[in-house]
């Protein structure tokens, strides 16, 4: 790891300059940025600038207790919340969700998402696939592999950024890993602490601006490298890796102080502090805000996990004492960010997906919690081009089962690439071996949405 010496100043009300201003070995912060830019330079992309939000709600969220309602169910499975009638007619949601349940007509929710592995993780929901028979170096995360295909949209501005914070559950905090394509397609990582410190010496912040003595500070780095092979045109590329560093659009797409505090007030601000009992993510509304400056610098893909959803019941509060502190919420971040994508003439090209690993079970247990539940979940999506305004799928009387329409974790994947304009058909990352793999597997994007 290299860090480049300097005082700190806040940037996103708990990220430092100097956190951000890491970058690590020849990985370059694990993106290894003249790789990137040398794959772009090579494909010749150059699209628009399509960009997904994926936004993980850690612990698995209860699909009874937000979207799919059971008002006729027993007591012990229909639990205490009430449904509320949306702008969209015949769709309910939770009524602790009043803002969303007014733009509803802006959402596809999908009510029979199966599949899960039931592993308390995220790499489901950043990868499409299970954990089980990975091939080696294990399955590239949908952001990778979009930094793979795509690359940058802007020289300065890394295709992929992970805001999750480092968490008690690391499986919890997972951004999203490259996976096979190796580290030049990691996720920017600007609240993560990172490995072992190397300082770079004799180079300032304020010589930082200064190609010939940053180009000397690196000089034996780069020989290594090009003695290893590993940077053909190094000079070209590592100057232009080195603009992610000297150009100020991704500091400032990270300092929220920029925005109206009016603005920020309306995504609800939120606590840096760990949801539940210490052991997950917080309740920061400021990275709903965080997520769209990043888009609108440049960035394709962005990852956040919000909260703690592991709801099992005492001795920790019961699955709606939980859900009455984190619902309303999640209802203002996430309707803050449809509504700012939407005035600033967005939300067609920006899609936003938010889930969880798995739902919870239908039978509300003797502590007041729900468990796990992998059979069926649920996922909201929003923007991206697609046809909103209505549910897909459903599940039993109980929520327990998917009814009809389920819908794979693949399909949904599938959908997200379509929307960045990627042809799920013919679309191939190489693994180790060389050998060519599919994004996904024998399916389409889901047709209710396209």
């Amino acid at each position: 790891m290299l860090t480049l010496p300097g005082k700190p100043y806040r940037l996103c009300d708990h990220i430092s300059r100097r956190s951000f201003l890491r970058i690590g070995g020849l990985a370059l912060g694990g993106l290894s940025l003249p790789q990137v830019l040398r794959a772009q330079a090579q494909s010749g992309v150059n699209g628009s600038h399509k960009a997904v939000i994926m936004v993980f709600l850690s612990g698995g969220p209860p699909h009874q207790d937000m979207v799919d309602l059971k008002p006729d169910a027993p007591a012990e499975i229909r639990g205490e919340f009430k449904p509320i009638r949306t702008n969209v007619p015949g769709i309910d949601l939770c009524e602790h969700l009043p803002r969303l349940a007014a733009r509803t007509d802006r959402l596809a929710i999908i009510r029979s998402v199966v599949g899960s592995e039931g592993q308390h993780a995220a790499f489901q929901c950043l990868t499409g696939r299970p954990h089980a028979q990975q091939p080696q170096g294990g399955w590239p995360s949908f952001g990778s592999t979009v930094a793979k295909l795509q690359g940058q949209v802007r020289e300065a501005v890394p295709p992929f950024v992970g805001l999750s914070p480092k968490m008690k559950t690391a499986t919890w905090a997972d951004p999203g890993q490259p996976g096979f394509l190796g580290p030049s397609y990691a996720p920017f990582l600007p609240n993560a602490d990172g490995l072992a410190d190397m300082t770079l010496q004799g180079v300032s912040p304020e010589r930082l601006g200064d190609r010939k003595s940053l180009l000397a500070g690196f000089d034996g780095l780069r020989r290594r490298a090009d003695r290893m092979g590993e940077l053909e045109g190094a000079d070209e590329f590592t100057r232009q890796a080195f603009s992610i560093l000297t150009s100020s659009r991704l500091v400032e797409a990270l300092d929220l102080e920029r925005e109206d505090v009016r603005l920020r007030d309306r995504y609800g601000r939120g606590s840096p502090d760990p949801a539940g009992y210490g052991d997950a993510g917080p309740l920061l509304n400021d990275y709903f805000l965080a997520a769209r400056r990043l888009v609108e610098a440049g960035v394709r893909v962005v990852t956040l996990a919000y909260g703690r959803w592991d709801w099992h019941g005492k001795p920790y509060g019961t699955n709606f004492e939980n859900a009455r502190g984190h619902l309303p919420m999640l209802d203002l971040g996430l309707t803050a960010l449809l509504d700012d994508l939407e005035d600033r003439g967005m939300d067609e090209d920006v899609s936003v997906i938010v889930w969880g690993e798995f739902g919870r079970t239908p039978k509300i247990n003797a502590n007041g919690g729900r468990d796990h539940w992998p059979a069926v979940s649920c996922a909201l999506l929003a923007g991206g081009g697609m046809r909103t305004g209505q549910v897909i799928g459903s599940t039993d009387r109980t929520a327990g089962q998917a009814k009809d329409r389920p819908v794979s974790f693949q399909e949904i994947f599938a959908t997200l690439y379509h929307n960045l304009g990627i042809d799920v058909g013919t679309a191939t990352v190489n693994d180790l071996t060389g050998r060519p793999r599919y994004i996904v597997e024998d399916v389409q994007p889901i047709r209710e949405l396209i």
